[in-house]
């Protein structure tokens, strides 16, 4: 594997009338053949349906249970064990005894690196097999799951196993007759929360860094996705990891969730998902014992096309900033501002890039967009579509329902989008291109900057200078120059403002998961100081 792999590589691997008149469009435009073919059986079984407490699958301590569903039918793949507190409780005091009292923080950083290898060796051996629950579970293309995703989290492992030996302090000079060092600790358990549109991804974003450091670990999954982390749970002790170290529970956030935040034996927290959930979790955690948090929140991220761009290139990528993972990407390129010279090509040739895009089974080779996750998040995204005709965009393409069964959505693509307008503001988390105009710099940043979230933004433009002024003006965790969506274990992610706090990858990351502990010695009669 390559030692850099990227998402936009999806590109190559996957190979202004208004509602009920492009409905007619669509008729011949998109071909439904594919979404209304019986769905594709996986050939890979649920295996794990239990929670993962102290080196154990067990069932959960009320004994319920809850569906995970299949995106493209809506029906049941299995039942789950439903975590609640006190689920939560035993996993927190598995936890802490690894701790406080197993080997993991006590066996040398050498030794943990070599159990992280080999967990990755291990996912890399069953990369099929994940990518296979991956999809089944949140309804992305198999070959993004399979050769993107997964791989990816290998990578992202086998980068922390190498940091787990090169974590150290520093020798600090003082002023007076003391040695002065710093000592970098693990914090020691962490409470990890994981999102639904990129399970496994996220999951090695949190357990990396932690487990280089020498932390424990508890786990919540998403509820709608919980079936690739208790796969790789299974390969655990395989690795060599000990008991207690990771646990992972299945369950709600209301539940499970909120237990996690709120424990008193809890020394940290990360949580990828929602502001207005990342808000709660802050409010927990200072009602309780005031654990750090660490949060990687919802965007809206600008896409900004200068008028020396080049124009095609700036169309797929584009495509690609929104679309991908059917929209649901936190820092999805969701508002795209193009020069007002340039306006109307780009618009012209991203509706006819929008009318291409292959949706149907994510199983099916060629595929490049499944269904939204569940009917929840379907409801939502059409509410926001809605939200586009009544406040005056106008409907490019798509804006319904893809086929009849399942929860597929059309590529929906408006333009003359006002900045005042709900599908401006908000994070729709779908398949929705809002295509907006600006004349200059200074405008196209500060309406860029208006928005509660920052946390990325790409810019198109062939000018060295335009691009290092919008890089240094825009108020974002990450810029993507003449590019989009460009991730590595190397590279720092995380927003400004309501996007969140702290930054997760690279040797950032670590950060998280470490207390600086000083330590000053009195020096009697020194050579030197």
């Amino acid at each position: 594997m390559a030692a850099r792999v990227f998402l936009s590589r999806s590109v190559h691997l996957l190979s202004k009338g208004k509602r009920s008149h492009l409905g007619r469009i669509a008729a011949y435009k998109y071909s439904t053949a594919v979404a209304l073919e019986e769905p594709i059986k996986p050939t890979v079984n649920v295996d794990h349906t239990k929670l993962f407490i102290n080196g154990q699958f067990v069932d959960s301590a009320s004994g319920k249970t809850f569906p995970t569903l299949d995106p493209r039918t809506g029906e049941v793949i299995a039942h789950i064990a439903e975590g609640d507190a006190e689920d939560i409780n035993r996993a927190v005091a598995a936890a802490r005894k690894a701790f406080d009292e197993g080997p993991w923080p006590r066996m040398t950083a050498y030794e943990r690196s070599k159990i992280l290898l080999r967990l990755a060796d291990l996912i890399e051996k069953h990369n099929d097999q994940i990518a296979m629950l991956e999809t089944w579970d949140t309804g992305k293309p198999y070959a993004q799951a399979a050769k993107i995703e997964v791989p990816m989290v290998v990578r992202l492992l086998r980068y922390y196993a190498g940091w787990a030996d090169k974590i150290h302090g520093m020798t600090i000079p003082a002023d007076g007759p003391y040695h002065v060092q710093t000592l970098h600790e693990p914090i020691g358990v962490a409470g990890q929360i994981i999102p639904w549109n990129f399970p496994l991804l996220i999951f090695s974003w949190k357990i990396g860094p932690a487990l280089a450091c020498g932390n424990t670990i508890v786990l919540k999954t998403a509820e709608q996705t919980p079936l690739s982390a208790l796969y790789v749970a299974n390969l655990l002790q395989e690795a060599g990891l000990p008991e207690g170290v990771l646990n992972i529970i299945s369950g709600f956030g209301a539940t499970a969730g909120a237990s996690l935040c709120s424990h008193m034996d809890v020394d940290k927290l990360a949580f990828t998902g929602s502001t207005e959930t990342g808000k709660t979790i802050l409010e927990l955690s200072a009602k309780s014992n005031l654990k750090p948090v660490t949060l990687e929140l919802g965007g809206k991220s600008p896409f900004i096309v200068c008028e020396d761009a080049d124009i095609d290139t700036a169309v797929e990528q584009a495509h690609l900033a929104l679309f991908f993972n059917q929209g649901q990407c936190c820092c999805a390129g969701s508002r795209t501002y193009v020069h007002e010279k340039i306006y109307d090509e780009f618009l012209e040739k991203a509706k006819a890039r929008s009318l291409k895009r292959v949706v149907g089974d994510p199983f099916k080779s060629g595929t490049e967009q499944g269904p939204q996750i569940d009917s929840k998040q379907f409801d939502k995204i059409m509410k926001y579509i809605r939200s586009g005709v009544d406040s005056g965009a106008t409907l490019e393409t798509g804006g319904e329902q893809f086929g009849k069964k399942g929860y597929y959505i059309k590529p929906t693509v408006f333009s003359n989008v006002k900045d005042d307008m709900l599908i401006a503001q908000d994070e729709i988390f779908g398949p929705v291109q809002s295509i907006l105009k600006f004349k200059d710099l200074d405008e196209v940043v500060r309406r860029a900057n208006s928005s509660r979230y920052g946390l990325a933004a790409g810019v198109f433009s062939q000018n060295i200078d335009t691009a290092n002024t919008l890089a240094r003006a825009l108020r974002v965790g990450t810029v993507w120059i003449n590019c989009f969506d460009r991730f590595d274990a190397t590279i720092p992610f995380g927003g400004y403002k309501m996007s969140g706090q702290g930054r997760e990858k690279g040797e950032y990351g670590l950060r998280n998961y470490l207390q600086v502990k000083a330590v000053v010695t009195p020096l009697k009669n020194p050579a030197w100081l």
